[in-house]
Order: structure tokens, then C-alpha cells, then sequence
């Protein structure tokens, strides 16, 4: 009788939670479970710090550190330094966790089923060697299904066997860092960084040709995508996606600060220096990436008689929400520059109007308007091509550096 209680409270741990002291250090694989069946994977490291666990989720050449990671009996809650978004999740027998990721939308709360294995390196399992070779430029068409309107984006990969890493570019900046594999003829990518939870599969048909492909974003957004290889692909200029509605223009905005104080273009400040006006928000990834590099230069180059004052369009018009996100934001990146809340949201379609009237139109974020000496509009440049982009992020700086060197002199 004793034997057979022994063999049941055995039984009975094995699928249930258990204390742990922490999670268990190294590679995990991790997946995000949708309803529809969708399963978008990703990699995560756990590493001890400062007597603390932290994480590093991995996304091709990307690490990024996430420092809140807390236990708690057999739970485990962990908060993404970005974009207001976390896990929670239980710890089970074997180390591995089954829970939830959350995100924290302006008006509710949405999540999405979430399971992570201890010591599996892998993000997608390679069944068979690669027959197809995706390195290349593809003008790639997204598009809900048959017949509907398509938006077009640039993919950009580079295999080496049957890694593949890359990203899809567009006119409002790049899908940052995606990983993945082509397993036989089947093409399979994927990234999640607090915000974007991205899946792509498609059938790699020849060396010119992706088809069926089926693109997951998020916890139930879906589409459709088809490309053809072309190295001669360009996307739009990013200069002409938005412009001032006259030349010579000048900006006249003022918002309150995060403190509260009311800021104004026309300030003591900014008056005879070189102005970029970082138009942002804590929720775009894009924005994440180009307030890391304005940050550091700024830092490098103020001294120079150059200013930057971000306005953050954030997701509620609630002034205390939106300047607790912005204020973790730039907190993350140390932005010691001025930084507006507009109280307007990307969504509201009279942003422009109520906001930059000067301008024909916030055609996407981040979008950053470049201002000489005197005030006058002299760029408008739409996205941001980030560090994920490869060359296109090396030539970004130095055409900014070239822009700013001409402002300066």
C-alpha cells in the first residue's frame, strides 16, 4: 500500500508545479501558442547577474537584456523592458514554464498562451538539408487574401546552409531582426521582442520564387505573402514620403515635458542650433532602435551646437499613463534630450493636423525632421532602417552624419 502511495505522489509531482531556487541557466526555446494553432518560436538565454537571474532574448544578432525576472513559490513573472508587455508563467517539474504573455494595450489587456523549455538552442527543428537558397533581395507582396489590397515590403536574407537570417524592409522602417531556417524547400522565420511576435512560412518553389507563404503577427493578425528575388528592388525614398507643405517652412509646436513643463520649439535653446525632431512613441520597435543611436550621438555631439526634442505619440491621451511609458523609454536608453508628450495617439487620423500642421502628413514612425540654423524645415525623412538592416543601417549613419555635418557648419 505504501509502495502504490509512493508511485501516486509521484505521479501526481510530475504534472504539477514545484519551487524552484530559479530558472534553470543556459539556452530555452520558447513558443507563443495562438488560437488559431499558430506557434511563433523564439530563444531566450537565462544568466546569473549580480547575485540576480536575467534574461537575453535572441534574435539573430540581437541580445536583448531583460533585468526584471522575478520568483515567486513555483511562479515566475518577468517583465519586458519594453513596450509594456510580460510573462507570466509556472514552473514545473522539468524546469520548464507554461503561462502567459501579456500586453498592456491602452484600453485592455490582451494574451496569448506561452511554453519555454530548458536547454534547447534551436529555433526550428531542420528535417532535411536545405534545397533552396534564399540569400538575396525579394519584393515581397502582403496582402489579407485573394483580391485584396497588398502592401509591399523588401526581404532581405542571407543562408548559410540552413541558417537564415534577414529582415522585411518597408518605407516606415524594417521588420528588425528575424531568424530562422529553410528546411528542404520550406522557408521559416520568426522574432519577438516584447512588441513584434512575428512568424513567417512560406514554400521556397525555386531560387527566384516564394510562394504560399503565411505571415503571423501578434496574438490573432494574419496574412498572406508571395516574393520574387530581384536585386535591383528599392523601396520609395524616405525623403519624399512626407514633406512640408511649403519650402522655408518652420515648426511652431509646444507640449508639456515630463515633468510637466511646457516646451516650445521657439525656446531660448533651440534658437541658431541644428534641430532634429524625433517624432516617436514607447510602443514602435523602429523608434527603439533610432533612440538608441540618437541617444549616443547626441551624448557625443551636443557640444556642437546641435538639439533633439522627441514628441511622443503614445497610445492614450491619459497625460500621467503617457508619460509614465515615455519616461521608462527613455529611461532605457538614457535620452537625456527633451522629451514632449503630444497627447495624441498614432492613431488619431488628425495627428498631423494637431500636432506638425506644417508638414502633408505623419505617413509612419519613427519619422525625424531635420531643421538648420534658422529654423527652417530642411528633410523630412519617413522609418528608420535599424542595426537588423545590416548595410542599409551603416548607410543610414552615414548619410545622417553627412546631413548633420552640412547643418552644423
Amino acid at each position: 500500500m505504501k509502495k502504490l502511495l509512493l508511485i501516486a505522489a509521484v505521479a501526481f509531482s510530475a504534472c504539477t508545479p514545484t519551487r524552484q531556487a530559479g530558472l534553470t541557466k543556459g539556452p530555452w526555446q520558447a513558443q507563443l501558442t495562438r488560437a488559431d494553432g499558430g506557434q511563433i518560436v523564439f530563444n531566450f538565454e537565462v544568466a546569473d547577474s549580480a547575485g540576480s537571474q536575467v534574461i537575453y532574448v535572441t534574435n539573430a544578432g540581437e541580445r536583448m537584456r531583460v533585468d526584471e525576472v522575478r520568483m515567486q513559490e513555483d511562479s515566475v513573472f518577468i517583465r519586458m523592458p519594453f513596450f509594456d508587455s510580460e510573462f507570466k508563467a509556472e514552473v514545473y517539474f522539468n524546469g520548464s514554464l507554461q503561462g502567459k504573455w501579456i500586453r498592456h494595450l491602452a484600453d485592455k489587456d490582451v494574451d496569448i498562451d506561452f511554453y519555454a523549455q530548458p536547454g534547447k538552442s534551436e529555433r526550428f527543428a531542420v528535417t532535411k538539408p536545405a534545397t533552396r537558397n534564399v540569400t538575396g533581395r525579394w519584393p515581397t507582396w502582403f496582402y489579407e487574401g485573394p483580391g485584396s489590397d497588398s502592401t509591399y515590403a523588401i526581404g532581405e536574407f542571407v543562408q548559410t546552409g540552413s541558417q537564415v537570417t534577414g529582415t522585411f524592409l518597408t518605407t516606415s522602417g524594417d521588420y528588425r531582426y528575424l531568424q530562422g531556417v529553410v528546411d528542404g524547400d520550406s522557408l521559416k522565420l520568426s522574432t519577438f521582442d516584447g512588441s513584434h511576435a512575428y512568424l513567417f512560412t512560406a514554400l521556397v518553389e525555386n531560387d527566384s520564387t516564394i510562394s504560399g507563404g503565411q505571415f503571423l503577427a501578434g496574438i490573432t493578425a494574419r496574412q498572406q505573402f508571395s516574393a520574387r528575388k530581384d536585386s535591383s528592388a528599392r523601396l520609395q525614398d524616405a525623403t519624399t514620403l512626407n514633406t512640408v507643405k511649403e519650402p522655408g517652412t518652420t515648426l511652431d509646436f509646444k507640449f508639456p515635458d515630463l515633468n510637466g513643463q511646457t516646451v516650445s520649439i521657439k525656446d531660448e535653446r533651440f534658437k541658431n542650433k541644428a534641430v532634429i525632431v524625433q517624432v516617436s512613441g514607447s510602443w514602435c520597435p523602429n523608434c527603439m532602435d533610432e533612440t538608441a543611436y540618437l541617444s549616443e550621438w547626441y551624448k557625443q555631439n551636443k557640444d556642437r551646437g546641435v538639439e533633439i526634442v522627441m514628441l511622443a505619440y503614445e497610445r492614450t491621451t491619459d497625460f500621467e499613463k503617457s508619460k509614465k511609458a515615455a519616461e521608462g523609454f527613455a529611461r532605457k536608453f538614457g535620452v537625456t534630450y527633451p522629451v514632449l508628450i503630444t497627447g495624441v495617439t498614432p492613431a488619431d487620423p488628425q495627428k498631423t493636423e494637431k500636432t506638425l500642421p506644417q508638414l502633408t502628413g505623419l505617413k509612419g514612425f519613427p519619422t525625424t525632421i531635420y531643421l538648420d540654423r534658422s529654423g527652417k524645415v530642411v528633410e523630412v525623412h519617413t522609418g528608420f532602417n535599424g542595426p537588423g538592416t545590416g548595410e542599409h543601417y551603416e548607410a543610414y549613419k552615414k548619410e545622417f552624419n553627412a546631413l548633420m555635418d552640412r547643418l552644423l557648419q
